[in-house]
């Protein structure tokens, strides 16, 4: 039977002061000074919106990315989160992120951002070598990086995660393995570790920079495993580790396919009717102009996700976290019974593609590397 899950809320931000080559996010450059405050007005629009497929749940997390959201003031931040919480509830223990950009990171800002709320820093190193930043047109540099951590942590930031890629253009197994171990020794509580990928409508995607052989990523896996167990970083879905109980709420939500509301330009969101019986997601209106001219909805596509779909979709998600699933689960979140995929779920097993760990079927470690694979069985 369909059930409500916990409800997150994203925030999209869509302007960078630079388009990196490798990002297909729906982020623009801004040629100056970005309208923050008729922005914010438009977000608080936004959510008010959404507000009948909250269904009386409080706010579980929230999570503000981009773009980079760190060029808004502390301020506006604060206007925003107040403007939600009067609207509907935060749960007692809520986390709240913000992404930031190190080469915009201020010691001043970043404590506005604490006092308005944010609980989580995410800042996006990507790396500590000075070559391989520019390599990846980043507008920050190896000690604007380190200065970023030291402003969060003196803001009073605890609970910090960093962003570091591997795979970068003419990037060493030695070197992919000295950025991480970088990042450990900076004792974040999380790290967001993953490989850069060439993804269509980005210019590394028609330029294509000199990657490193599959030998050598093969390597670099390796060895960055051992270096994140060695610090005591756990693995928890395919690219994030965290210290003990430093899973990401927001993260663990997302893979759970629980819902998440979705505000902002370009902001895709999920949402569950269990009165319906109806699964939906949704995306809002792409261009920054455009949603702020939006004077009626802001809503540019909402579709019902198929039952014949939700398996896929939900497997997808769950099976990239190292719990995976149960099959309370699965039957609470797809409304359908774990018959249907129950014979599937067996063969696999049978292949050594899933295991079963007390309550939970989760990817064996063979599994976990097919992943893709795996889930091809479900297509």
């Amino acid at each position: 039977m369909l059930e409500l899950p916990p409800l997150s809320l994203y925030i999209h931000i869509p302007w960078c002061v630079r388009k990196c080559p490798y990002c297909d996010f729906n982020s623009h450059e801004s040629p100056g000074a970005i309208p923050e405050l008729d922005y914010v007005a438009a977000l608080l629009k936004d959510f008010h919106q959404e507000l009948p497929q909250i269904q009386n749940r409080t706010l579980h997390s929230v999570f503000i990315g981009g773009g980079t959201p760190s060029l808004l003031s502390g301020k506006s931040i604060a206007a925003l989160l107040d403007g939600i919480e009067k609207s509907v509830g935060f749960s007692d223990h809520i986390e709240i992120t913000l992404e930031a950009n190190p080469g915009t990171a201020e010691a001043k800002k970043f404590a506005e951002f604490h006092s308005a709320g944010i609980n989580r820093l995410s800042l996006g190193i990507q790396s500590f070598d000075d070559r391989h930043l520019l390599a990846l047109g980043r507008i920050h540099n190896a000690v604007e990086a380190r200065l970023a951590i030291d402003f969060a942590r003196a803001a009073g930031f605890d609970n910090l995660n960093l962003d570091i890629m591997y795979g970068l253009p003419r990037q060493s197994p030695d070197q992919a393995v000295d950025d991480l171990q970088t990042a450990c020794e900076l004792e974040p509580s999380h790290l967001s570790w993953y490989q850069l990928t060439l993804e269509p409508n980005t210019l590394f995607f028609r330029r294509p920079p000199a990657l490193p052989a599959e030998d050598s990523l093969e390597q670099i896996r390796i060895h960055g495993m051992a270096a994140l167990a060695n610090k005591n970083f756990q693995q928890y879905e395919v690219s994030a580790f965290s210290r003990p109980s430093r899973l990401s709420a927001h993260n663990v939500n997302y893979w759970q396919f629980g819902d998440y509301l979705g505000i902002g330009a370009g902001a895709h969101g999920k949402q569950t009717d269990p009165g319906n019986g109806q699964i939906r997601r949704t995306r809002k209106i792409r261009q920054p102009a455009h949603y702020l001219q939006s004077d009626v909805s802001y809503m540019a596509e909402a579709v019902a996700v198929d039952p014949d779909q939700r398996p896929l979709e939900f497997l997808m998600n769950t099976l990239r976290l190292k719990r995976g699933f149960t099959t309370q689960l699965f039957e609470s979140r797809t409304g359908l019974p774990f018959s249907t995929i129950e014979k599937k779920v067996e063969y696999l097993i049978s292949k050594n593609f899933l295991v079963k760990n007390g309550d939970n079927i989760v990817a064996s470690d063979r599994g976990y590397l097919l992943l893709n694979s795996l889930l091809e069985e479900f297509l």
